[in-house]
């Protein structure tokens, strides 16, 4: 737990000196509860992933292939962070895959659809390719 404070510590003196002053067009409440929230994601990435096998197991729904829990980043509606764990069978599709794309949308006025995307990379915007042959399995909140 101290690793991850010092590392968020040093990540946040780093934007201060490196932003500071400056302008920009976005809003760095959100730059950095997005960046934090990777640090979160990776650092609990393996446990968690562990908890959400051995309860699957538990309950005869053990997922067969290969798993792992990437941040997903939402596309469309302001920026967002969480977590979702994705399965696949084993070799490069799991591999590859760094994130998961939600992209939300309304159909017919009446209906919230969230798309869960699994995509090989953690920047959504900057390239947006769907990982073949690997879902998502579960998704992961944190209670604030």
């Amino acid at each position: 737990m101290k690793k991850i404070k010092n590392r968020w510590l040093a990540l946040l003196a780093a934007l201060m000196i490196t932003l500071g002053g400056s302008a920009w067009a976005f809003n760095l409440g959100d730059l950095i509860g997005v960046i934090g929230g990777g640090f979160v994601v990776s650092a609990i990435a393996g446990p968690i992933n562990d908890f959400i096998n051995t309860i699957t197991l538990n309950r005869g729904a053990k997922v067969e292939g290969h798993t792992k829990v990437v941040p997903i980043v939402s596309i469309g509606s302001g920026t967002h962070i969480g977590a979702a764990q994705v399965a696949g069978p084993r070799g490069d599709a799991i591999t590859s895959t760094k994130a998961v794309a939600q992209i939300e949308a309304t159909f017919m006025d009446r209906l919230r659809v969230k798309i869960l995307v699994p995509i090989d990379s953690e920047n959504p915007v900057q390239r947006f390719r769907r990982v073949q042959g690997v879902g998502v399995s579960a998704i992961i909140d944190v209670k604030l």
